[in-house]
C-alpha cells in the first residue's frame, strides 16, 4: 500500500496507472502535475487525482511512489526539477519507450540518488491520447519492462515489480541496451515504416483516390501511423542508432524482393514470402523458435506491437 502517488504528466499513461492503483486498493491519495493546469483540473474532476500540484516538485512532496509520465525528451528537465526530493525511501519510475537516454539523463542529474529510480516501459497504449482516455485496465495482461541499473536499490526494484504486477502486468527485466535494440526492431522501426508508407501513398498524384479503395489489410498495416507525431519524433530521435540498424536490415530485405521482381524470379519470390508467412503464423501461435534468442529478450520484444499509442 502506498500513502501517496505523485504523477508527473497527467495523460493516458499516468492517469491509467493512477486508476489502476486505485482499483487495486494500493494507494490512498494521488497528486498530479501537468504543464497545462486545465489537464490536471480535468484529472481532478474525473477522480483520477485528488489534488492538482502547481509544480513537479510539489507532486513529489509527500509521495512514496512517483511516476514520470512525460515525453522522453522531457525526462532530464523533469529530473532536474525534482532532484532535491529524490529520497532513498521513495520509488521513482518512468514510462518511456526508450531506456538508454532515460538512464543517461538519470545518471547525469540524480547521481548518488539514482538508486531510487527504476526505469520502466509499459507495453501498452492507445492511438487516442490525453487524460480523458485513461483506463484502469490499460496495463492488465500487458508486459512491463524494467531496466534496473547496478546502482538500483533492491527494495525499490521489488516495490516496482510488485506494483506493476498488482495492476495486472507481466513484469520482465532486461538491460537498457537490450531493451532499445529489441524495441527498435519490433516497435520503433514498424512505426517509422507506417509513417513513411502512408505518406508515400497519400502524396502520389492519385494517392487519395487509392485510399478510397483501401481495405482491411491497408487499415491494419497503417493503424499505427495515426500515433502521436510529437511522441514518435522523440522516440525515433532518442533511439536513432538502433532504428537505423534495423532500417538497414529492412532495406536489405526489401532490395532482395525488388531484385526478384525485376528478374521475374518466381521461385525466389515465393521463398521470400513463404518463410515470413510461416514464421508469422508460428509466432502468433506461440511456437516460433529463433536460434540464439534469449527468453527474456524474446518475451519482451514479442509484446511491443500493442504499444503504439499516445501518452
Amino acid at each position: 500500500m502506498f500513502n501517496q502517488l505523485g504523477v508527473i504528466g497527467c495523460g493516458l499513461m499516468g492517469g491509467s496507472f493512477a486508476l489502476a492503483l486505485r482499483r487495486a486498493g494500493l494507494v490512498k491519495r494521488v497528486i498530479g502535475y501537468s504543464k497545462s493546469p486545465s489537464t490536471t483540473e480535468r484529472a481532478r474532476k474525473m477522480g483520477i487525482i485528488d489534488v492538482a500540484a502547481e509544480s513537479a516538485l510539489l507532486a513529489v512532496a509527500g509521495s512514496d511512489v512517483v511516476l514520470l509520465a512525460v515525453p522522453v525528451a522531457a525526462t532530464e528537465t523533469t529530473f532536474r526539477a525534482i532532484r532535491h526530493l529524490v529520497e532513498p525511501n521513495v520509488l521513482f519510475m518512468d514510462v518511456g519507450s526508450t531506456k538508454r537516454d532515460v538512464v543517461d539523463a538519470a545518471r547525469r542529474v540524480l547521481r548518488e540518488r539514482i538508486g531510487s529510480f527504476v526505469p520502466a516501459h509499459p507495453i501498452a497504449g492507445k492511438e487516442a491520447s490525453g487524460i480523458e482516455h485513461a483506463d484502469a485496465g490499460l496495463y492488465t495482461g500487458r508486459q512491463v519492462i524494467l531496466t534496473p541499473l547496478p546502482q538500483t536499490n533492491v527494495a525499490m526494484l521489488q516495490k516496482a515489480t510488485d506494483a506493476w504486477a498488482a495492476v495486472g502486468a507481466q513484469v520482465l527485466k532486461m538491460s537498457p541496451e537490450n531493451h532499445d535494440a529489441a524495441f527498435a526492431a519490433v516497435s520503433h522501426l514498424p512505426h517509422m515504416l507506417a509513417f513513411a508508407y502512408f505518406g508515400a501513398v497519400v502524396n502520389q498524384p492519385a494517392g487519395r483516390d487509392y485510399l478510397s479503395l483501401a481495405g482491411p489489410g491497408f487499415r491494419d498495416f497503417t493503424r499505427i501511423a495515426a500515433s502521436s507525431p510529437e511522441m514518435w519524433r522523440d522516440i525515433l530521435i532518442a533511439n536513432r542508432e538502433e532504428v537505423i540498424k534495423q532500417s538497414q536490415l529492412f532495406r536489405h530485405a526489401l532490395t532482395a524482393f525488388e531484385q526478384a521482381l525485376q528478374t521475374g524470379n518466381t521461385d525466389a519470390l515465393e521463398a521470400m514470402i513463404r518463410a515470413p508467412a510461416e514464421g508469422r503464423a508460428a509466432w502468433q501461435m506461440g511456437s516460433l523458435r529463433v536460434p540464439g534468442g534469449s527468453g527474456s529478450g524474446g518475451g519482451a520484444a514479442g509484446g511491443a506491437g500493442g504499444g503504439g499509442g499516445a501518452r
